[in-house]
C-alpha cells in the first residue's frame, strides 16, 4: 500500500485528528540495560544537559547504518508533527473512568514504581519522556508494527522523527540528534548530525497486557492520564481497535515497504522476541502462553521461554547449563526450587511483543519457535 499514515487516518474518516497518525516485579530480569515541552510540528525542544546512557554491548543491525538509513521514508507528519508527552501526569486506578477491563495497556514495575501507559493514548504520541522514581525514561510505542519499548534517556528527551523503517518508528534523541529505529535501539546517522557511530540504548522492559489484568496484579498502579496538555479523542484509534481487535491490526496490509518478505505466518501475527549481540529469537505468542513453556536456542545458546498468564505475556531466559524448568500451576519450577515466571535464576533476555513481518523484516535469521 503506497499511502501516507495522514491519508490512512483520513480514509479511516478521521481525519480531523491531524499530525496523530502513529509510528505511527521487584526486579527487572531483562540484560541491556517544567513547562510542557513539547515541540512544535517541524521543531525540536532543545537539550543540553546529557546524552542517553548506552548498553555495554551493541546490538545487530540487518545492514549497515547507512542503508538503514536509505530505507527511511517520511510516515507523513513532519519532525515532532507526532508530539511526544514531555509532561505527563497520572491518576490513581480508581481514578481511571476512559479504559473498558479489556483495552490494552504497557506496564512498568520497577525500583517500588508502578505505572501503566495506555495503548490509546500512546497511539497518538507514540513517546512519553517520564521518570521512574530517579530513573529519566523514555516509552515508546509503534502502532504499525505493535511494539512497546522502554529505553533510559539520561539527560536527554525523545521525540518522533517524521520517518519510518520498515514500517517502525524512527525515534530522534534531542541531545545529539541521532536516529535510533525503535525496534533496533541502535543509532544510525540523521540528517540533522554526522556520523553518531552506532550504540544501541538500556532498555527496561514493558509488558504489553490488558488494564484488567494489570489492575488486579498491581491494584496501586498510577495510570497515565488523558490530561496531555493537547486536543485530543484518546477514545479512538485511527488505525482500528484492539478491543476487539480489528482494523489495520488484524489484517494483511502493511502502510509501507517492508524490508523482507516471510509467508510462514500471517504478518501481524505477534511473536514475543528476543535479541542480544548474539543472535535474534521469536516466539509465537499464542502458542507459549498455550504450551506455558518452550524451549529454543540463541547463538548456540540453550533458551527457555516461559508464559506468565496473570498478564498473558512472557519471557526468555538463557539456560546455558540445561537447568530442569518446569511448570506448576501459575508457578516454575527451577531445580526443584519455585519461582514467579518473571523472576527465575536464570539471566532474562529483553522481551517485547512485535508483530511478525517486523521482527523477521529487522531479524531474517531469527530463530522461530512456534
Amino acid at each position: 500500500m503506497s499511502i501516507t499514515r495522514r491519508q490512512f487516518v483520513a480514509a479511516s474518516g478521521l481525519a480531523a485528528l491531524t499530525g496523530l497518525a502513529g509510528c505511527a516485579a521487584a526486579a527487572d530480569p531483562e540484560l541491556g540495560g517544567g513547562a510542557n515541552g513539547n515541540a512544535n510540528a517541524g521543531g525540536s525542544t532543545p537539550v543540553t544537559n546529557g546524552a542517553a546512557p548506552l548498553a555495554d554491548r551493541t546490538l545487530p543491525l540487518p545492514m549497515t547504518p547507512e542503508e538503514l538509513r536509505s530505507k527511511a521514508r517520511s510516515g507523513g507528519p513532519p519532525k515532532d508533527g507526532i508530539p511526544s508527552i514531555d509532561d505527563p501526569s497520572f491518576v490513581g486506578a480508581d481514578g481511571v473512568d476512559f479504559l473498558d477491563p479489556g483495552d490494552p495497556v504497557f506496564g512498568v514495575a520497577r525500583d517500588g514504581v508502578v505505572k501503566a501507559y495506555p495503548q490509546k493514548i500512546l497511539a497518538q504520541h507514540e513517546i512519553v519522556n517520564d521518570n521512574l522514581g530517579d530513573l529519566p525514561v523514555a516509552v515508546t510505542y509503534c502502532p504499525l508494527t505493535g511494539t512497546a519499548q522502554g529505553f533510559e534517556r539520561g539527560g536527554t528527551t525523545f521525540g518522533v522523527s517524521g520517518r519510518l523503517i520498515n514500517n517502525n518508528l524512527v525515534m530522534y534523541d534531542r541531545d545529539t540528534e541521532a536516529w535510533w529505529p525503535q525496534i533496533l535501539a541502535t543509532s544510525i546517522p540523521g540528517p540533522w548530525n554526522g556520523e553518531p557511530g552506532t550504540s544501541s540504548l538500556r532498555e527496561f522492559r514493558l509488558v504489553w497486557t490488558t488494564w484488567a489484568q494489570w489492575r488486579a496484579l498491581h491494584p496501586n498502579t498510577k495510570v497515565l492520564s488523558t490530561d496531555t496538555g493537547f486536543a485530543k479523542n484518546y477514545g479512538r484509534d485511527p488505525y482500528g481497535s484492539y478491543n476487539p481487535v480489528g482494523g489495520y491490526y488484524s489484517n494483511e496490509n502493511t502502510l509501507f515497504e517492508t524490508l523482507s518478505q516471510d509467508d510462514r505466518f500471517s504478518k501481524k501475527r505477534v511473536f514475543m522476541g528476543a535479541r542480544t549481540p548474539d543472535g535474534a529469537v521469536a516466539f509465537d505468542k499464542a502458542a507459549l502462553l498455550e504450551d506455558r513453556i518452550m524451549s529454543g536456542e540463541l547463538g548456540g545458546t540453550p533458551l527457555v521461554a516461559i508464559a506468565d498468564r496473570r498478564l498473558d505475556t512472557g519471557y526468555v531466559y538463557l539456560n546455558p547449563d540445561e537447568l530442569s524448568v518446569t511448570v506448576d500451576g501459575d508457578a516454575v519450577v527451577v531445580d526443584g526450587e519455585t519461582y514467579e515466571p518473571d523472576a527465575l535464576p536464570l539471566a532474562g533476555i529483553h522481551t517485547f511483543d512485535a508483530m511478525w513481518f517486523a521482527w523477521h523484516g529487522y531479524y531474517p535469521d531469527t530463530n522461530v519457535y512456534a
